[in-house]
């Protein structure tokens, strides 16, 4: 017997050992990993070989904790394991689970009307997953196939560090009549190209399930993200923005959660905005950039823009480039400290200190807005005479420029953000 096969019959037989042995690595092909996947414990690490998996990964009833999550990933994270699309089932399906950690595999979905990865519609809950370093690719048949999806209630995700390609929705979060929501997760450092509709979308709540430890004020971040819509969007009644950020739970649990949005790229949307949003948001220090169209849209969409800061952003569109309409007047929003060059830069002229000018206008302030498709945003001097003037924290447009998604970085606000909006964004 060769000493693959030795390794994946301890392997099986480790399953035996009663709950409450120590946590085990198990090592797996795509002939064995199917049944290790069913039962494993705290701790546990599932590791696959490299090759083609047929039969897709079900993630049903697998319970880790915080100090032991369960973990499925690459045995050799350069050489990821391929699962490949069936027809009717989703490739990697969640159901009932908790702090599982899956990373390093590579989905592609070959155009069959499935979702890569997708938190079930049918799941009680999928609370404090982890998903890192996927490569998703081939769903694109429609908007409707989507590379992760929650649509039951999903708290505590950290999804870091993919990209997805060519999807027909990158991301989406939620259900479309508020039902499924998803809250305090962390989206950061992934790169959504080319999507047919949403990079990312984050659905409205209705209303937020009890959670033990976890029932508080809740934000959801996301950060350090490209979303590009360069190529093959939807136009039409199908076009969609990059990323579009529904409202929190109007009373009760979750009321006073956040979105804080900071430090991503938003690259070109022929079609539609690049960011809509409504809710408790905070939006700053994000790169906006879409020579074909608007960039940023706060307005109604199933509810009032509510509590809202949109700071520190730097916006090139050529038609409108910061909107802001139908908030609730009874809270509290704020459109300070942006540089926005666009054939209309401001919904509403009256907001002061920002710097604003035609299209035009950016080559005078950044060393190369024109650039394609990666602006050179660094500050001139006359951007950062003028920052001081308007009393701006200058030394946060002085900070490393954008020139690729993998280099991206956001750009810290130094101090607080103002009363009543949150502390300072890290």
């Amino acid at each position: 017997m060769t000493s693959w096969r030795v390794a994946v019959v301890a392997a099986l037989l480790a399953c035996a050992v009663p709950y409450g042995a120590r946590a085990a690595t198990y090592l797996a092909d795509p002939t064995t990993y199917a049944v290790l996947a069913r039962d494993l414990r705290p701790g546990d690490v599932l590791r696959l070989a490299p090759g083609i998996y047929a039969r897709g990964l079900n993630v049903h009833g697998l319970t880790g904790t915080a100090e032991q999550p369960i973990r499925i990933e690459a045995a050799d994270p350069a050489l990821r394991p391929v699962f490949l699309a069936q027809p009717g089932r989703n490739t990697v399906s969640i159901v009932d689970a908790m702090h599982v950690q899956i990373r390093g595999l590579h989905l592609e979905g070959r155009n069959i009307p499935v979702d890569a990865l997708k938190a079930e519609g049918h799941a009680r809950f999928a609370h404090f997953i982890t998903l890192e370093n996927l490569r998703i690719t081939g769903h694109a048949l429609s908007q409707q196939n989507v590379g992760i999806s929650t649509k039951c209630p999903a708290a505590g995700w950290v999804v870091r560090g993919n990209e997805i390609v060519g999807a027909g929705t990158g991301m989406y979060f939620g259900n479309s009549d508020g039902s499924a929501p998803f809250w305090g997760g962390v989206i950061e450092r992934n790169v959504v190209r080319d999507t047919l509709g949403y990079s990312v979308q984050v659905k409205h709540q209705v209303t937020r399930p009890a959670l033990d430890g976890y029932d508080g004020p809740a934000v959801t971040v996301i950060r350090h993200n490209v979303f590009d819509k360069s190529r093959g969007g939807s136009a039409g009644e199908l076009a969609r923005p990059n990323l579009l950020v529904g409202h929190q739970p109007r009373e009760g649990r979750g009321a006073d959660d956040r979105c804080l949005i900071y430090g991503n790229v938003f690259l070109r949307n022929p079609n539609e905005v690049l960011f809509q949003g409504e809710g408790n948001l905070v939006l700053q220090d994000n790169l906006f950039f879409n020579p074909e169209g608007s960039a940023v849209l706060v307005r109604p969409h199933n509810a009032l823009p509510q509590d809202v800061l949109i700071l520190h952003n730097t916006v090139i569109a050529r038609d409108a480039g910061v909107r802001l309409e139908g908030a609730n007047p009874l809270r509290r929003q704020r459109v300070e400290a942006n540089a926005v060059f666009a054939g209309t830069p401001f919904g509403d002229p009256s907001w002061g200190n920002n710097v604003s000018g035609s299209v035009a206008m950016a080559a005078v302030h950044f060393a190369d807005a024109a650039r394609i498709p990666w602006p050179d945003v660094t500050p001139t001097a006359a951007l950062v005479r003028e920052s001081a003037r308007l009393n701006w924290a200058t030394q946060v447009l002085t900070r490393t420029p954008v020139e690729r998604p993998e280099t991206a970085r956001g750009r810290r606000v130094a101090g607080a953000a103002p009363e009543g909006l949150g502390g300072t964004v890290d």
